[in-house]
């Protein structure tokens, strides 16, 4: 006679073996189906908005770009739905999306109540203020009084209204649903200042009718870690979003870039290298990938300095320093762990 306790493990093993055969339902739908579905900001300059013929760009799409390369070989695969702030989590929830990046912050109750993961972050970024220069303001504690706009259901109304309350200020609240009907009422004079994240008020000021006459006061009031999320009742595709993100950051601090990557596939000696690339190891099993899934994201996307550089940095309109956005070993917080 088998002994309970044994049988009990048996059940149990034969049931973790099951789910484990089951799992990955996103990965297995996103490979029949060809194509990744991401939500994405309406526009975003620098994060996520198309061009007059619906081309897409920006540091959110890109990573969007970087899964559709590592499971389906292309970096074109993907489909964009645009987003509100207040449709984003629904939509991702739903199953109407498979991932979501869409500059949203990384916070417990998000994390731990919407069932969903964050995979990571994509820009380290804190809220700010934007003034018209001929307000006279040097400081955001100089703004007891004034009417702010900000954007509905969005983490920078509850930091606007702790801010005010920790400080004894007052202030008036101009709330829209999208952060360009919030930059349209600021420009319009419906409101003395525009509130958001730093890195959206440089995007929203470009779009000014006098970019120039508008400058963003030193305060940071905020931690909003923005990054990419996906339902969390799938660990696979979990683990797939995660690590494409990962690959891009690992390649910038491996010294790889778009530009070497196909030399060093063919000449490096470097064992770290050689791991990412493919060449060594098989790392691609453990994602359910092929071997070259890191390689493909570097040649097709390039690598998070690239990315950042071209969207967000010297080489975009919105010249935003690295920052916080550097990788470790040059001051900041990029930081991915290694493909081994």
């Amino acid at each position: 006679m088998i002994p309970l306790s044994r049988l009990v493990l048996g059940i149990f093993t034969a049931a973790m073996l099951g789910a484990v055969a089951q799992a990955g339902p996103t990965l297995d739908a996103v490979k029949q189906r060809d194509y990744v579905r991401c939500g994405v900001n309406a526009g975003l300059p620098g994060f996520s908005s198309p061009d007059d013929k619906g081309a897409w760009t920006g540091i959110d799409v890109d990573v969007c770009r970087a899964v559709a390369t590592a499971v389906l070989g292309s970096a074109s695969k993907v489909r964009f739905t645009p987003l509100t702030a207040k449709e984003r989590f629904t939509a991702l929830q739903s199953g109407e999306i498979d991932l979501l990046s869409r500059n949203t912050t990384w916070t417990l109750s998000r994390d731990a109540a919407l069932g969903v993961h964050f995979t990571g972050v994509t820009y380290y970024d804190g809220q700010g203020f934007l003034v018209n220069k001929r307000l006279g303001v040097h400081s955001a504690k100089e703004l007891d009084g004034a009417s702010v706009c900000v954007q509905a259901g969005t983490t920078s109304e509850l930091n606007l209204a702790d801010y005010f309350r920790a400080n004894g200020m007052r202030y008036s609240p101009v709330v829209y649903e999208k952060a360009e009907q919030n930059a349209a009422a600021y420009d319009a004079g419906r409101c003395d200042v525009l509130t958001s994240d730093q890195s959206q008020l440089y995007a929203l000021r470009i779009k000014l009718k006098h970019p120039e006459q508008h400058e963003v006061l030193p305060e940071v009031i905020s931690k909003e870690p923005l990054g990419p999320l996906v339902r969390q009742d799938d660990n696979e595709w979990f683990n797939v979003v995660k690590w494409s993100l990962f690959a891009m950051v690992d390649a910038e601090d491996l010294g790889l870039s778009s530009g070497n990557v196909d030399e060093a596939r063919a000449k490096s000696k470097s064992p770290a290298v050689r791991r990412f690339l493919g060449l060594e190891g098989d790392k691609g099993r453990d994602l359910k990938l092929d071997d070259a899934w890191a390689y493909r994201i570097v040649k097709q996307v390039g690598n998070y300095g690239e990315v950042f550089d071209r969207n967000l940095g010297g080489h975009s309109p919105l010249k935003i320093a690295r920052g916080l956005n550097a990788l470790w070993s040059a001051g900041g917080l990029q930081y991915a762990p290694p493909i081994r």
